[in-house]
Order: C-alpha cells, then structure tokens, then sequence
C-alpha cells in the first residue's frame, strides 16, 4: 500500500510531461530492490553479526528456510523498498532512468542494509548491531528507513541541480499536475503505515491498537500545523504542504509510536508538520530543488521523531536502562552516523556515477519531458501543447489540432479548435477586405488620372500655343473642357470622400419625418436642372395612404437623385422614367424604373461596386463617376434597408429602395 502510495504521490505531484518517468521509476527500484535484498541487502541487515558492523548470513536464502524467518523477509523488503522509492520524489523531473536505477542499487545494496544492521541487526536472535547495543531505539525506522533515504535524496539533488527555470526566474511557477492524485497517495500511504508501524511488533498482541492510533493521530496533526503554519510561510494555503505535513507526522511518531501515550503522539506529530514546513522553506531559500520536498519531510522529521524517543518514550517499554539525558545522547548519536553514512557515502558513490554516467539528462530532454525522453510516452495534454507550439512556430493555423474524444483534454482542443476557425475566417475576411480595398484603390487611381490627364494636356496647348497666339476658338474649346474636367475630377473626389464616411460609420443620420411624394419632386428638381431631361417623360406615383418616411433627408435625397442620373444617362430620348412609393406591413418601398435598354446579367452582379461604370448612352453628354449606386446602396444600408436591381434588356431597370418597419417606428 505504501509502494503504491508513493507511486501516486509522486506521479502527481509532478508536471504531467514527466509523471509516466516517476511511476516508471516507482516501478522498476521496488522490483529492483527486492531482487537485491534478497540477494545481498537482507543477509547484510540481518544475517549474524560480525562485531556489529555488518551481516554475514541468509544471503539467497531458499524456500526451504523457516516460514517465519520467510513472512520477516516479506515484512522488511517493503522497508526496504519505502527507502529506496522516497529518492525518486526528490529528483524527479530531470534524472535519467538509468541513472536512478543506479541510485537504487546504491541504496538497497549498501546504504540502507549496513545502517540498518547497526540499529535493527539481531532482531530475531543473534548479536544485534552496534548502534542497537549502546540502546539506540528506532520502533520502525524513522532514522532507518526515512532519514536515511531523506539524506540520500539531499545528496542526490545537490549533485544533480535544480530543475531548469526553477531558481532563475524563467520557470515561472512549477505546478503539478494531479494534486488529488497526489491527495489520494498520501491517504493510501497512510493506510499502508498502520502495517508499517503495527507490524513492527512483529507480533499481534495488545500492543498493536495504541501504535496504530498513534500514527494515525499523529499524522493528523502533522497535517494540521502545516495547514495553520503553510499561510503564514507561503502566503497561501498549499497543498502540497498540507499533504507532506501528514507525513512529517507519520514519519516522527515512527520511532516511538510503541512507547508513547497519545498526548504525546499529537506533540511528535505537530512539531514534525512544523520542522516540515520550515524545512520546505529553507531548501527554497538555499535554492535546493527537492521537488516533492523529500528530505524535509523524511530526513529533517525523522531526526525529530529519532530524538523525541528520548523526550517522550516511556522508560519501562524502551529498556534500555538508560535515563532520558543518556538516551537523548545516543538517539543524537544514531542520528549523526545517519547522516555522516547516507549523506557521507551517498553523495561519494553518486559523484562517482555521475562521472562515468550523467545523473542528468540534457537540457532538450528535460524541456520536452522525461515522458516522452525516456520512454517515449507521451500524454494528451503534452500533445495539445505540442501542437499548439508547432502552429506558434509555422504559423499554420489552416489546420486544426487533433481531438482525444471524451477527455477533457479532448474539450480543450476542440474549443480551441472553433476559436481557431473563427480567427481564420477572421482572416479571409481581412484578405477579402484588403483584396477589394486594393481593387478599389485601383480602379479609383484609374478614374482619378482621367480628368487628370485631360487637365494637363489641354493646359500643355494653351501654356505652349500650339494652334498660334491665344485667343483662337480652339483655345476656348479646350479651356472648356478643362473646366469640365476639373469638375468632373471635383465630383470624383467628393463622391469618394462621401463613400468613405459612410462606410466608415463617419456620415451621422439625423432622421425626421418626410413624404416620400416631396422626397421625389426635390430630387426630380435637381436632376432636371444638373442635366438635359427634355426628351424624357417623368411620371410620380405616391398613394395618399402611403405615410411619411423617418429617415435623414439629405441622404434619401441623395439616393433618389443618384438613382434619377443613373436612369436619365441610359434611357434613350422619348423614354419614361417612373418614380413609385408604396407601403405594405410596416415597409417602405421608393422604386425607380426606366425604359432604357437594360443591364446584362453578368454586369447586373457588379453594377454597385466602385467604379463599375457601364456604357453610357452618347445623348448624356458628361460622364458619370462610378460611385453613384455604391454610394445609395451604402447610404441605404446605414438606414438598415436593401437596395434591389432587377433589368430586362431591351426593357429597362428597375431599382427598389427597401426600408424596414423598424425604420418608421419613430413616426409611427
């Protein structure tokens, strides 16, 4: 349960790019230390003594030994692997596999056995160890098992480093991935400690039920002052220091669980969430990067559980017939051979593999991951950021990211997927803008050099006298058509700049009320009096019924007036144009039609785009700009209506100014 716990707390606990490397790991150094304990580690810790200092007995030991001597070896290989697996937290995230298999070789083939033979060697017969022999008490390993693997572990991460970004500033915060995952580790650990402290009775007698409730007791309080402590150090409520707290706890009451009363056991596990907490935060401030904060909750709160066996285990159970002070004096004892031997030995033997094969794996590696680095495995959401990145880096959005159906990664990438296709179409739509904006700019550049053209050439006559001194008819003729050209150029600009602020949302509307009757008389005036419209026949037809318009004068004028030019310049003399107002549900309907020749369908698509100027009858003696229909279907638009051209050639055009209900609530 406890193998299992870890495996979930430290997978979790990790980013997600590397937490399949972490239960990797968990994996392979429990298989690992079990075929080295039984091996070689087993007969070091517990075999017969050799002066106290080393095993020398039960190495491969068979089936046909002592079933009780069988279930001890069981029991104390998942010791065994607890220390060996509480390394893996420490440097996780930037470790090699290979080289922390080696780490666990080194743990479970020397470090951890030869330590625990000095304090648990003779526990089932024989000489027991030496630390043992001056009255060293360690119930279930608070030294043995966890400072030892703490000391280890703190050699580990001073050799390797910190991970990339973690103290310079570039990482940001480094956040895990599954903190529930890691929540539901920490629970199961718990649950695997009532073995690992009940069974160190090696017995089941009265015993068991107090040892039991003194780790669970105090292991609760352990989370507790790191709950009250962790916002008073961190600003915030940390979990992750919640969690290592219950287990500072767990780890102090581990050495004296068997001796202790319960008052006690809240006392041993409240400081061991406090001494946790604080050594969390000096690992940080000395820029130590131990991820899972292994050494502050297995070293620093093993050293306090070690010596607390001295401050508050009771005399009669301990029997070591030593009084508190000399108790004290050798648990401090025990406690400094831990850390001299793990931290001493460790950090020796992992420098020299560090020498022959790198501890670290290179930078790429760890940026990528050690998911995908070291075992080609990667996860959805390693997936969806790489995928993300590569569009980052191409600049290819035309695609979408793949979708993990049913995930939640799967929801992320599809809804980034729709704000992708959005920000494309985005884009079309500028290039179409940019595309007709371009043509516009074209065709009005074409338009502008016209007149130009004219002005300067006839003032290129005249200023050179070409035809003789000036004053000659053909003189005047040419001044004429500058004049004219210039006022056509004249029309072409304010046409444009009127184009402009209409679409642009510059032209204000201010609306009143008019009749669409006086609507077309003031426009028929002005078009009467702008060109020659003797030869062609006008007829208004407005009903009495039809109600007054609510729209801005000045520009429905402009709109008709537009519409009026347009049907004079392409009907013939002795044609007709009607002007027609009609109002059916709340819509108003101003028609224009003429008897002229008619518009050809493919010209008929593009008649009110810019400049798209169609051939002129020859009896309209100036030309028109190109911007007329655009500009009343623009205008026609700011008013929220259509403007509708229907043509039969040979039988005229008809155009329909369209303007909903909405537009005559007002008057209404």
């Amino acid at each position: 349960m406890m193998q299992a716990g870890f495996c979930c707390l430290e997978s979790g606990y990790v980013r997600s790019k590397n937490s399949v490397n972490v239960a990797a790991k968990n994996f392979a150094d429990f298989c690992i230390s079990a075929g080295i304990f039984w091996a070689v580690g087993f007969g070091l810790m517990f075999g017969a003594s050799e002066n106290g200092y080393i095993g020398a007995t039960n190495f491969v030991f068979s089936v046909s030994d002592d079933p009780g001597h069988i279930a001890f070896f069981v029991f104390q290989l998942m010791f065994c692997g607890t220390a060996t697996t509480i390394v893996s937290g420490a440097v996780a995230e930037r470790t090699s596999y290979v080289a922390y298999l080696m780490i666990a070789v080194v743990i479970s083939l020397i470090i951890y056995p030869v330590f625990g033979h000095w304090a648990w060697g003779g526990a089932v017969g024989g000489r027991p160890g030496w630390l043992a022999e001056l009255g060293f008490v360690d119930f279930a390993g608070s030294t043995v098992v966890h400072s030892v693997a703490g000391w280890v572990g703190l050699a580990a991460v001073i050799i390797i480093g910190p991970r990339e970004g973690r103290f310079d500033g570039t990482g940001g915060h480094f956040r895990s991935h599954s903190l529930p995952l890691s929540a539901l580790g920490v629970f199961t650990i718990w649950v695997g400690w009532i073995g690992f402290n009940g069974g160190s009775t090696l017995a089941a007698n009265d015993a068991v039920p107090l040892i039991v409730f003194n780790t669970l007791i105090a292991g609760a309080f352990g989370g507790l002052a790191s709950i009250i402590i962790a916002p008073l150090v961190f600003g915030r409520s940390d979990v992750p220091s919640m969690l290592n707290g219950a287990l500072a706890g767990l780890v102090a009451i581990t050495a004296a669980a068997h001796a202790v009363v319960p008052w006690s056991a809240v006392v041993i596990g409240l400081v061991g969430g406090v001494l946790c907490t604080a050594g969390t935060y000096a690992l940080e401030r000395l820029r130590i990067d131990d991820v899972l904060s292994a050494f502050p909750v297995h070293a620093v709160a093993g050293i306090w559980g070690t010596l607390s066996v001295a401050l508050f285990g009771r005399p009669e159970i301990l029997g070591t017939g030593l009084g508190r002070f000399d108790q004290f004096l050798v648990q401090g004892t025990g406690v400094l051979v831990a850390m001299a031997w793990a931290f001493g030995l460790g950090f020796i033997l992992l420098k020299l593999i560090d020498r022959v094969y790198p501890l670290r794996v290179r930078l790429n590696a760890e940026r990528v991951g050690l998911n995908i680095s070291e075992h080609d495995q990667s996860t959805e959401q390693l997936d969806l950021l790489r995928a993300m990145e590569f569009q980052r880096v191409t600049g290819d959005y035309s695609k979408p990211i793949p979708v993990e159906p049913n995930s939640e990664t799967g929801d992320i990438a599809a809804q980034y997927n729709r704000v992708l296709q959005n920000l494309y179409n985005a884009k079309l739509d500028a290039e179409t803008a940019n595309n007709a904006k371009s043509d516009f700019l074209a065709s009005m550049s074409h338009e502008l050099r016209t007149p130009l053209n004219a002005i300067m050439g006839f003032s290129e006559v005249i200023s050179n006298q070409y035809f003789g001194p000036i004053g000659s008819d053909k003189y005047k003729d040419y001044a004429n058509d500058i004049m004219s050209s210039g006022r056509h150029l004249l029309s072409l600009v304010n046409d444009i700049l009127d184009l402009s602020k209409i679409e642009a949302g510059r032209n204000t509307l201010v609306k009143k009320k008019i009749l669409p009757r006086d609507a077309f008389d003031d426009a028929l005036k002005i078009a009467k009096n702008a060109i020659d419209c003797s030869q062609i026949y006008f007829e208004t037809r407005v009903a009495d019924s039809v109600p007054a318009l609510f729209v801005d004068e000045r520009a429905i004028k402009q709109v008709l007036l537009n519409l009026l030019f347009n049907a004079v310049k392409f009907t013939p003399g002795g044609g007709h144009v009607t002007l027609k107002a009609t109002h059916t549900n709340g819509v108003h309907v101003l028609e224009v039609a003429d008897s002229g020749d008619g518009i050809e369908p493919e010209d008929l698509k593009k008649i009110t785009e810019p400049f798209a100027q169609l051939q002129s009858n020859p009896h309209i003696a100036k030309m028109g700009t190109g911007l007329g229909l655009a500009i009343a279907k623009a205008l026609v638009e700011a008013h929220g209506g259509t403007l509708r051209i229907s043509s039969v050639v040979g039988k005229g055009t008809t155009v329909r100014v369209i303007l909903p209900s909405e537009q005559n609530a007002a008057a209404e």
